[in-house]
């Protein structure tokens, strides 16, 4: 492929990832020079500077420079999940209608594949279509090591509008979970700028304020088991990865069984399930893409729920996950 490209976004493409969209179309592209190729301004989307993280929309324009001899070969389609993972995906379902499906996805469970993961969520959508034309898509992510909502668009067109409410901050998220300490205050914002980083332990987020980008998060403290221990309401404002696990970190209290930023402090002895990370997407309130609000919530996994009893922690005790979380952009 010897010449600039200018090339349209297909509406099965709207609201996924540009570097997910260059993966698509260009599977030969390894990632390392495709993000060299965006951080020297080659590939642009409609005429601007992109990052591998902007979420491309239907009829957008991308520019493709010269790529050499990369294959443009697709790749092969999904394979069909197996009935074991087709029975898991279709038992997560939470909400489902024309537009959008919300299902509680499980701690352990990967959203996407990369290098070393070859079961993911992606690869079981079929399983999701129950009947529809088209496979559902993702619109939003949740670390591997996170449970709770998640949202997938049931169209192109749903998933153009849902990806610009993402975007443009109309979605409430509010995640529950259990850190090691008690914060002070208990209750407030964290404003702390993050930026991403390789290490030795591979790529890290870490506190930036010279180069990181803005990252806010509003927490209160639902309970605790004196001041050892609490359950946290956290609602983050900004998306950024591993948002919540920095910054409860930056607060001195690091979200129990967060190996990745909590160290050796995040698995205090006598707990069970110390090894499993204790952050859960709580609930989403968010705009249903043929108007009005969705609100959906999802239980506490199992790990969770032992140590909301170890404690004597009370689901009850939080009937409104929202409550006293004001949002602030």
């Amino acid at each position: 492929m010897s010449g600039v490209q200018t090339l349209t976004v297909a509406p099965e493409d709207s609201a996924i990832r540009l570097d997910r969209w260059f993966k698509r179309h260009f599977p030969g592209l390894g990632h390392g020079r495709l993000e060299k190729l965006l951080r020297t301004g080659q590939v642009r989307l409609d005429g601007r500077r992109a990052a591998a993280s902007d979420r491309v929309t239907a009829d957008q324009r991308i520019r493709v420079p010269p790529l050499g001899e990369v294959s443009t070969k697709p790749k092969p389609a999904a394979s069909v999940p197996h009935p074991r993972d087709a029975r898991m995906v279709q038992d997560m379902v939470l909400h489902c209608d024309d537009d959008l499906i919300v299902i509680d996805k499980p701690a352990g469970l990967a959203v996407q594949g990369g290098t070393g993961t070859t079961r993911h969520l992606d690869g079981m959508l079929d399983a999701l279509r129950f009947g529809a034309a088209e496979r559902p898509r993702l619109v939003h992510r949740l670390d591997k090591d996170t449970s709770g909502v998640l949202v997938l668009a049931r169209s192109a067109a749903s998933a153009a509008k849902l990806a610009a409410a993402f975007r443009g901050k109309t979605v409430r998220k509010v995640y529950w979970a259990v850190v090691v300490g008690v914060p002070k205050p208990r209750h407030g914002k964290i404003d702390r700028k993050l930026a991403k980083r390789q290490s030795q332990m591979g790529e890290r987020v870490m506190p930036n304020e010279a180069e990181g980008e803005r990252a806010l998060t509003r927490y209160r403290t639902v309970a605790h088991a004196g001041d050892r221990f609490a359950w946290l309401a956290l609602e983050p404002v900004t998306g950024r990865t591993h948002q919540l696990r920095v910054h409860c970190e930056a607060l001195g209290t690091p979200i129990l069984g967060d190996d990745k930023y909590g160290g050796g402090a995040s698995h205090p002895e006598g707990l069970p399930r110390r090894g499993m990370l204790h952050l859960h997407a709580r609930a989403i309130a968010l705009p249903h893409p043929r108007g009005g609000t969705l609100a959906v919530k999802a239980p506490l996994p199992a790990h969770m729920r032992e140590t909301w009893a170890f404690f004597g922690f009370e689901e009850s005790d939080e009937a409104d996950p929202f409550a006293g979380l004001a949002i602030e952009k």
